[in-house]
């Protein structure tokens, strides 16, 4: 009896196992196909938003090779009937678009480069000396970001116009400078953050300073952070229109987004195919510049949400 018993209750574990296995597979079956949906949902979401993202550049891209019939159409197409580059060459005869992008870059390089040399060490010291001072900086820079451009041009038109920078060049670097180092000062500091501070304590016991421990330890770990920080900033000067517009008169010392409001007319009218044309050529350099780093950028980004 008790062998018999011991059977029966042995099948019954057997059996209860194998029905707990059916459960397991049940649920990861209909885990997979919860799972299946979802995934599907995600994708057509990311496809959705890269059409959102890619339609007005692709549409730009279309529009500077159609000709004025083709503008003038009331049925439009995606692609032009018969492509031409007469809109290229209108805009580079109605504008100087050469002497503004050169003004573009060298403001944007400018701005980008001083804003990466002067936040790195003021975010090395934010980031390593959690003072009261220091969280009274970040805090500050934090809102100093929702500072409108309207409000902060009078003051710094008035302090340009007394250092005698007003339309020049140098006048607007020191502007972009001055709007790129919070944002710059706030990426910075995660990644400093993100190395650890043994590498430091191991270099100060060799006998390194500080500075000696900020560039030759610090310095290539935030590689990819500085790069990040310098392209973002670089893209913010090459398409700011606002302070450009206010404190440059001269033609001769416009940038690139200033000149390309001179294909609107006086009353509104757009001239479509030149100026479709010239600012395809006006965002060319954000993406080369974005594409040949493009690595870097993302290893910096990882290596910011790191935290030690």
């Amino acid at each position: 009896m008790s062998r018999t018993g011991g059977s029966r209750g042995g099948g019954s574990s057997t059996g209860g196992s194998r029905a707990g296995e059916r459960r397991t597979s049940g649920s990861r079956t209909g885990g997979s196909r919860t799972s299946g949906p979802a995934r599907a949902g995600q994708y057509l979401a990311l496809l959705a938003y890269l059409v959102f993202l890619a339609f007005p550049f692709l549409w730009l891209i279309s529009t500077s090779f159609k000709p004025a019939r083709e503008l003038g159409s009331l049925h439009p197409t995606w692609i032009p009937e018969d492509p031409t580059l007469a809109n290229y060459r209108q805009a580079f005869d109605e504008q100087p678009l050469l002497e503004a992008a050169g003004n573009s870059l060298v403001a944007a390089v400018s701005a980008a480069l001083v804003a990466v040399v002067v936040a790195t060490p003021m975010a090395y010291v934010m980031a390593r000396h959690r003072t009261l001072l220091a969280r009274a900086a970040t805090g500050w820079v934090v809102v100093s970001q929702a500072f409108p451009f309207v409000l902060v041009i009078i003051p710094l038109f008035l302090v340009l116009k007394n250092l005698h920078l007003i339309n020049s060049l140098p006048g607007l670097i020191m502007v972009y400078v001055v709007w790129a180092l919070p944002f710059a000062l706030w990426m910075l500091v995660g990644y400093v953050r993100a190395v650890p501070t043994e590498l430091e304590e191991a270099a100060a016991v060799d006998g390194a300073s500080r500075l000696r421990t900020l560039v030759s330890v610090t310095a290539p770990l935030l590689a990819p952070g500085i790069v990040a920080t310098a392209l973002f900033a670089f893209i913010t000067a090459w398409n700011e229109f606002f302070f450009a517009l206010v404190l440059l008169k001269t033609p001769e010392k416009q940038t690139l987004p200033v000149v390309l409001t001179h294909f609107i007319g006086a009353e509104g009218a757009a001239d479509l195919g030149p100026l479709a044309a010239a600012a395809f050529l006006a965002t060319l350099p954000s993406l080369v510049v974005f594409a040949v780093i493009q690595k870097r950028i993302t290893g910096g980004m990882l290596a910011g949400a790191v935290k030690s």
